[in-house]
């Protein structure tokens, strides 16, 4: 395989950007995408295009970084000892960042042995959707008049369980920012405090995934003598793609907040029930594959979902 173009990547930089923090699952987006595209036609090259896919959240965390800056450098403060309700932010995200830091090294290899096949990810984009809807029909219809309770006012015991309902999202096709979202409505936060509180999480999250991945691949890939990703696919299309994430999340975000509060989260649930019909559809026919080729010598995907 030639190295991905800068156009391929561009594309798949639009995709991670818009769907990862949309509560569609950026995991069926990119499957689709990716083999539309053509890459991936051996074992070594889908798990150099499965870690891109992972690489380019970084894309995700800078647009986050940058809209929330305030909130950010309000927790850092607070780690300093210099702003309460910063430090009861900061324990917050830290409180619902551990499950999936524990749970996704523990559980990586087995999920993706056991769950990443094309029942188990039509199973959850349909679950999914299911369950937003309802989540809609309970939750959203509540009054939306006033702000609600701060992302400070949280106790620990509601970010853990908000973390417990990310882990969920190591389910491939579930969405982490379905997850968390939801888990933020269950526990009494307004959809754009709770819209905040997932973005914020998705910082260590996100992260931690990016750089879990990008050693797999490449420590992976020096066992087995074979490139890696950056070998693979080369420098430019992983900075252009990050870049062009960085920008399209940073859209979607600012989006999804003032849909939210608005519409709700049915619209999306439809959306994912639509979405496993194509992708069913696609992947019988042919068209897209979940599993990459069973190339001898070659290591195999490395893929942590969101």
């Amino acid at each position: 395989m030639e190295p991905m173009s800068v156009i391929q990547a561009a594309v798949l930089g639009i995709v991670e950007g818009i769907t990862e923090y949309l509560p569609i699952s950026s995991t069926g987006h990119l499957i689709i995408v990716s083999d539309l595209l053509g890459l991936g036609d051996s074992a070594a090259e889908r798990s150099a295009v499965d870690t891109f896919n992972i690489a380019v959240q970084g894309g995700a965390i800078l647009a986050v970084l940058g809209l929330y800056f305030p909130r950010v450098l309000q927790m850092v403060r607070g780690l300093l000892g210099k702003d309460n309700a910063g430090l009861r932010i900061a324990i917050n995200i830290i409180a619902a960042f551990l499950p999936a830091a524990v749970l996704g090294v523990l559980f990586n290899d087995w999920i993706e042995d056991k769950l990443f096949n094309t029942p188990a990810v039509l199973t959850a984009l349909a679950l999914g959707g299911v369950f937003m809807i309802v989540l809609d029909m309970t939750k959203f219809k509540e009054d939306e008049t006033d702000e609600g309770p701060d992302l400070a006012d949280m106790s620990v015991v509601q970010a853990v369980f908000i973390g417990l309902l990310q882990c969920v999202a190591m389910w491939p096709g579930t969405s982490r920012s379905m997850m968390t979202i939801a888990g933020g409505v269950l526990v009494g936060l307004k959809p754009k405090r709770a819209a905040e509180f997932s973005f914020l999480l998705g910082l260590p999250t996100l992260g931690g995934a990016c750089v879990y991945s990008l050693y797999k691949n490449i420590t992976e890939s020096s066992d087995a003598g074979v490139p890696n990703m950056f070998e693979l696919l080369g420098w430019a299309p992983i900075v252009v793609g990050t870049l062009v994430a960085t920008i399209a999340a940073a859209l979607a975000v600012r989006w999804l907040v003032s849909f939210l509060t608005k519409h709700g989260l049915a619209v999306f649930g439809y959306y994912r029930l639509a979405l496993a019909a194509l992708l069913g559809g696609l992947i019988f026919a042919g068209v897209v594959h979940l599993d990459p080729p069973a190339d001898s010598n070659e290591p195999p995907h490395t893929e942590i979902t969101e």
